[in-house]
């Protein structure tokens, strides 16, 4: 059912934008198939509305026109639905093709490469190759998750989702209904910033526990979608980048640098283990059972609890 709305709005636009004159809904109806298969006048009338409603709200420019006689016609004219040349200086085309080599090793590879073509048509310098290596450092933005593309759509078109998540508390995922507002990498990891519906929160979830399909659900947003720059305070918060506290562990010694790096203080125990004191915000417990039996947690308490529960999680599977 689809794929047939999609051809029959494709064919109506085609024939909007084609015609050097308006065109009567008869003159419509006989020109699409799918018009002359309606089972009636008021069956085509109200697929032919939609339809026209449909492509407006796509953004497609759709003039009303009443003739001599009285009869309306329509058509789209093309110097209404053409968008203004692309013009790109130096820069800013070295910019875009930097964007587009992030993607070359994700799932939007093919995405980036047929936007860079289509910018090549409509003006991009000849004497800029977006592929050239500039520098001995490459930008990637890994993307393994399956769930990374279903999400990227549902956030790009404001469709709610639904899908299983498993805490790294618990031993089996969770149903989730979520209204998805921007997708961010933090640590090369891919997180999903959002409202949950059944929380009645926002919520952030990384997309490597998502188990399970993706499922769009129909219906709009019922909370509106901050700013970005608020999206990404909220996954750096979760994802462990902002520290209001401080936590004590225990480390092996010569284990665990990135800790270390993290430190306020070192102090050396003997018998192969250090005390660190090191900043402690949300995520820090996963953070932490990453090192395994490298490290015990001290204080606080519930950092210390944290961390147990995840490593039950990880022992019950």
């Amino acid at each position: 059912m689809a794929i047939a709305k999609a051809e029959r709005l494709m064919n109506l636009a085609l024939c909007l934008l084609g015609t050097r004159r308006p065109l009567s809904k008869r003159e419509l109806r006989e020109s699409i198939e799918a018009y002359l298969e309606a089972g009636s006048d008021d069956s085509f009338n109200r697929m032919f509305e939609r339809d026209k409603d449909d492509l407006r709200e796509l953004g497609l420019v759709i003039e009303t026109v009443e003739n001599l006689d009285g009869e309306v016609g329509y058509l789209a004219r093309r110097d209404s639905n053409r968008l203004p040349p692309v013009t790109l200086d130096a820069e800013e085309a070295a910019a875009l093709g930097l964007a587009a080599k992030v993607w070359q090793q994700a799932r939007l590879a093919g995405a980036a490469s047929g936007a860079l073509q289509k910018l090549r048509a409509a003006g991009l310098l000849e004497d800029i190759d977006p592929y050239e290596t500039h520098s001995a450092l490459e930008p990637r933005i890994p993307v393994h998750e399956a769930a990374f593309e279903p999400l990227m759509l549902a956030c790009r078109d404001r469709r709610p989702v639904a899908f299983d998540y498993r805490k790294a508390t618990a031993a089996h995922p969770e149903p989730r209904h979520v209204e998805p507002w921007a997708l961010e990498c933090w640590r090369g990891h891919w997180y999903l910033a959002g409202w949950d519906r059944d929380r009645g929160a926002e919520r952030v979830f990384r997309l490597s526990r998502i188990t399970g399909r993706v499922r769009t659900r129909s219906g709009r947003f019922t909370v509106e979608v901050p700013d970005v720059v608020t999206v990404r305070e909220t996954v750096a918060s979760w994802a462990g980048e902002t520290a209001d506290r401080t936590a004590l562990i225990r480390l092996r010694t010569d284990a665990g640098f990135p800790l270390r790096a993290k430190a306020t203080s070192v102090r050396e125990l003997g018998d192969g283990w250090d005390e660190l004191e090191i900043p402690y915000g949300h995520g820090l417990d996963a953070w932490l059972v990453e090192f395994g039996p490298d490290v015990v947690v001290l204080e606080p308490a519930e950092l210390r609890a944290d961390v147990v529960d995840r490593l039950r999680a990880v022992a019950k599977g």
